[in-house]
């Protein structure tokens, strides 16, 4: 082996030894974070501090922010409960700054979560506390754990009955009470039990609120959250010491101290005093080191410096060389070269504008088209005799059909542009064939065919992937079938093939026996704006269909094959991979968001300056027996909410004077929390990120369903109230 290729090798070998030995250390530090952890939670906070040292030692020396935020949090925890709440908000804060730096949501939301508890319960700064929960909560809603949502609430809540804000505090309690059987734990049943206690004491109901206090230290005597415990008995001494039961009282108080001495006994404080006095230390040392290091670096730097102007005087002298020896070839290519940037620039800017007319020209037909869907809508529901008139079913046949040839045109540009991700999501293959076979079912009828579906039993019941990708490639694929097919038959076909650890490979066939593709088109279907078939009957289409069935598979890592003979039929095959996993599914199903449609009226503010899209919009709405108003532009919007409330607001982006982006920020200024839904023409993608950070909610792409837009309407309106805002 040549010297270069060794060292190479080497280099190679060495590199991923260090990548191992790395994994392995971010390994061996969560396992000592864990121990920490459990030290903390036995309330061996001598120990626990030891161990969050020589965790956060580690994780500092390999530099990763998740582990050395973590170990700042367990640190904080322990300084919390040693009393030394300065030091546990330095180390909570010190916690965020690397967690900042990371993606991780959650260990984000329970340090805002814990700052929220050392401000209420220790600093008692409410207003900042509440703060920090409220941004705990965001985060929670944010990574959708509902979870830690119910839990901050409970913290919340208690804050507001520690300041006897009982008023404020109640819709909390009412959040609480109505989820707990869904998001509540153990843990937080002694203190809900505890809070409801607390809220009776105040509206004096003495009985209920002495069943709740027995109850909150019934469930605490099992918990191993002791701490839960004491604060119910201390909070059952004040409700009996208020009805004069003061021997109880004093009982109570009693085990309240009994239980916060065995926790925070003086001994234990002392050794973990010392414990800390030594973090601190190796805090400062760290600050030392990292100025030493910085002027080592200097003078390595000096060092290597000079020997790089030596190496670079060497290289020089050998680059003069090659230079001389190569001048010739450069001058050869240089033209070949000079012609190819050019065509390389040309190509760029043909892209780019080829990017932005698609965008402009899918926004400028949509916008009409939604007039155009509207108003055909409109004139159907007030003129009944007009039901079966063929002139307007072809109007409104004409104005989704372009709507389809827009969509598919943006499809395939997404695609080429590598802006479509697939999703993992639980589904059953038979409910989604059979979803596309009903969907289809009146092109089936319209040329006297039948659709026949065969799934193997083998299959398991519910499979992980993106059932939408699938579907739009078994619509393309089937409806091509249907439309070349005449008193015949299309078989929908899936098989399982071979099963690899947690992927059940499907094979699919779409057979038919119409029309059949000539040997010489076969090659070319899959193409652009290409079809074939046209020369005795008009078959309308827009040539993309099996273009994106074929890049769509492409993202599944599979391909397409087919067989055709002429006025025989066609079949196409192609296999997909889907991953079973039961937990996963499980936890899939668990996460899917509950429709939370109501009858209730709401009040609707729509912002739009199109006049026909106003009235479209506007008859939506009151269709649904919601009332509405409307506003031409987002000085008008401004207006308006100054002296009214409404539920929801529905933005165009594309307006004038002041887009949707701006107003929405300017509503957020103003601390209105309303709910704000983008109605646009433009695609998702696009605006995406912009509108997110302006404030907005959800985004509607124009044209839409009505019952998709009453759903989020629906959906928002009922999460802002549970959530208090």
């Amino acid at each position: 082996m040549p010297p270069i290729r060794i060292v190479l090798f080497f280099l190679l070998f060495m590199s991923c030894c260090d990548n191992f030995v790395l994994a392995q250390t971010d390994a061996n530090v969560l396992r000592i974070l864990k121990k920490a952890e459990n030290e903390f939670k036995e309330a061996n906070f001598e120990q626990s501090l030891i161990t969050s040292r020589v965790a956060l030692n580690t994780s500092t020396y390999i530099k990763n922010d998740y582990l050395i935020a973590r170990s700042y949090k367990v640190i904080a925890a322990n300084y919390n409960e040693l009393v030394e709440f300065d030091k546990a908000i330095f180390f909570y804060k010190k916690a965020l700054i690397y967690a900042s730096k990371t993606d991780n949501d959650t260990i984000k939301n329970k340090i805002y979560n814990n700052l929220g508890n050392m401000y209420c319960f220790e600093k008692k700064s409410y207003s900042e506390g509440i703060d920090y929960y409220k941004k705990s909560i965001r985060y929670c809603l944010k990574i959708k754990d509902s979870s830690q949502v119910y839990f901050t609430t409970v913290n919340i809540t208690w804050a507001f009955f520690d300041i006897a804000s009982f008023s404020q505090g109640k819709r909390y309690l009412d959040f609480l009470n109505k989820n707990h059987i869904k998001f509540g734990d153990d843990s937080t049943e002694v203190i809900l039990n505890m809070l409801n206690g607390m809220y009776c004491r105040h509206t004096k109901e003495i009985e209920k609120a002495n069943a709740y206090f027995l109850k909150a230290i019934q469930l605490g005597k099992k918990s191993t959250e002791k701490s839960d415990l004491s604060f119910a008995h201390l909070e059952y001494s004040k409700f009996l010491s208020d009805i004069k039961k003061y021997k109880e009282a004093y009982y109570n108080l009693q085990k309240y101290n009994a239980i916060t001495d065995e926790l925070y006994n003086v001994e234990k404080l002392k050794k973990a005093s010392i414990a800390g006095f030594n973090l601190e230390l190796d805090e400062y040392k760290r600050q030392i080191d990292k100025i030493e290091s910085e002027k080592d670096s200097q003078y390595q730097s000096l060092r290597k410096s000079r020997i790089i102007v030596f190496l670079f005087v060497l290289i020089s002298f050998v680059f003069l060389i090659l230079i001389f020896t190569l001048f010739k070839n450069i001058s050869f290519k240089k033209k070949t070269n000079i012609e190819l940037l050019k065509a390389k620039e040309i190509a760029e800017e043909a892209s780019l504008l080829k990017t932005q007319f698609i965008s402009t020209i899918s926004h400028e037909l949509r916008t009409p088209l939604y007039g155009v869907v509207g108003i055909t809508n409109m004139l159907l529901e007030e003129h009944k005799e007009l039901a079966r008139s063929p002139h307007l079913s072809s109007l409104k046949f004409s104005a989704r059909y372009l709507l389809s040839l827009v969509n598919d045109i943006l499809q395939i540009n997404k695609i080429e542009e590598n802006k479509v991700v697939l999703e993992n999501l639980t589904f059953n293959i038979l409910d989604e064939i059979s979803m596309i076979k009903n969907s289809l079912s009146f092109l089936s009828q319209k040329n006297n065919n039948t659709i026949a579906v065969n799934i193997d039993p083998n299959i398991p019941e519910y499979l992980i992937g993106d059932k939408l990708r699938l579907a739009q490639i078994m619509i393309n694929l089937v409806s091509n079938a249907l439309k070349f097919t005449k008193n015949g038959e299309v078989i929908i076909t899936a098989n399982l093939i071979k099963v690899e650890g947690i992927y059940y490979f499907i094979k699919f066939t779409i057979k038919d026996n119409g029309i059949g593709i000539a040997i010489e088109d076969q090659s070319k279907i899959f193409e652009k704006f290409v079809q074939v078939g046209r020369k005795e009957e008009d078959y309308q289409g827009t040539g993309l269909g099996l273009t994106i069935v074929k890049r769509l598979l492409g993202l599944f890592g599979s391909s397409i094959e087919i067989e055709s003979d002429i006025g025989k039929g066609t079949m196409f095959t192609f296999t997909i991979a889907f991953e079973y996993n039961l937990e996963k599914t499980k936890k899939l199903i668990n996460e899917i968001q509950v429709d939370l449609t109501s009858n209730q009226e709401y009040k609707v503010l729509v912002v739009e300056d199109n006049r026909i899209n106003q009235i479209v919009t506007k008859r939506i709405i009151e269709n649904n027996n919601y009332s509405c108003k409307v506003v031409d532009d987002g000085f008008a919007a401004l207006e308006i909410l100054e002296i009214e409330d409404f539920d929801i607001i529905l933005m165009d982006i594309n307006m004038p004077l002041m887009n949707g982006f701006e107003t929405t920020k300017r509503i957020r200024l103003k601390n209105i929390k309303t709910p704000i839904v983008a109605l646009t023409a433009f695609d998702k993608d696009e605006i995406n990120d912009e509108a997110v950070a302006s404030g907005i909610n959800e985004i509607i792409i124009k044209p839409f369903e009505p019952v998709k837009l009453f759903k989020i309407i629906n959906y928002l309106i009922v999460e802002t109230k549970n959530v208090g805002y």
